[in-house]
């Protein structure tokens, strides 16, 4: 069956989890694996897990009530270990790492940033300000056979917009790292040039929710900036 982990605290985490359950159907009952100084919330794996909208609630469910009392690892969904006794070895043999990491996070939420441009507007700005980009296009529009300088044009271009999205996203990153504790990097999506995660204090929460605003109205209607969170930390585990 194994068992299915939900987070890791500390030992000395109130762990209020009475009204709650965990995932599958029916619902398993949570319990916990001690050891001295962790603690990690689990159940009974159901079998077959699928990432269903009841179970995925479920999951988040455990964690919430978790991080509202104190620092919690979140887990992340359908991560099934052999046993109880596994899972406590674990908890033994990287002990430290995980003490750091709730050192880490504790009182923090992590907030995830999306950010696109919208491609009429990046490549005006780049015709405008590349002569070799305009030098390329008049060319090809007088010479519509002329493969060696569509090929030409097209790479620049590519070049072009990789380059500005780097600035764009390095720009961004530095304003908004001044109100975070860490920042890791997501892998873009095909849409957004940007996609990355804030680990946020609690009470600076406001402050990151409005440099984001503020960031967002400086650069215009062209760009779609797009701010998830609260979230558990998962990026930071």
């Amino acid at each position: 069956m194994g068992t299915y982990l939900y987070a890791i605290t500390a030992a000395g985490h109130p762990l209020r989890l009475s009204g709650i359950s965990g995932v599958g159907e029916p619902a398993a009952q949570l319990r916990t694996v001690r050891t001295k100084d962790l603690c990690a919330v689990v159940s009974d794996a159901p079998p077959q897990l699928r990432a269903k909208r009841r179970d995925v609630a479920a999951h988040q469910d455990v964690q919430d009530r978790l991080l509202a009392d104190g620092a919690a690892l979140p887990m992340r969904f359908g991560l099934v270990g052999t046993d109880d006794a596994q899972v406590a070895t674990v908890l033994e043999q990287d002990r430290d790492s995980y003490l750091r990491r709730l050192e880490e996070v504790d009182g923090c939420r992590e907030y995830h940033l999306k950010v696109a441009r919208d491609e009429d507007d990046l490549l005006r700005e780049i015709m405008r300000e590349s002569a070799e980009v305009r030098r390329l296009n008049d060319r090809t529009r007088e010479n519509p056979g002329a493969y060696d300088d569509k090929v030409a044009l097209g790479e620049l271009i590519s070049q072009e917009v990789e380059a500005r999205h780097e600035r764009a996203r390095s720009d961004i990153v530095a304003r908004l790292s001044g109100t975070a504790v860490r920042t890791a990097d997501v892998e873009p999506t095909k849409r957004h040039f940007l996609s990355a995660s804030f680990l946020v204090e609690r009470e600076k929460a406001a402050a990151f929710s409005e440099a984001v605003h503020e960031e967002a109205g400086q650069r215009g209607d062209t760009y779609d900036f797009s701010l998830h969170g609260p979230l558990p930390p998962y990026s930071f585990v």
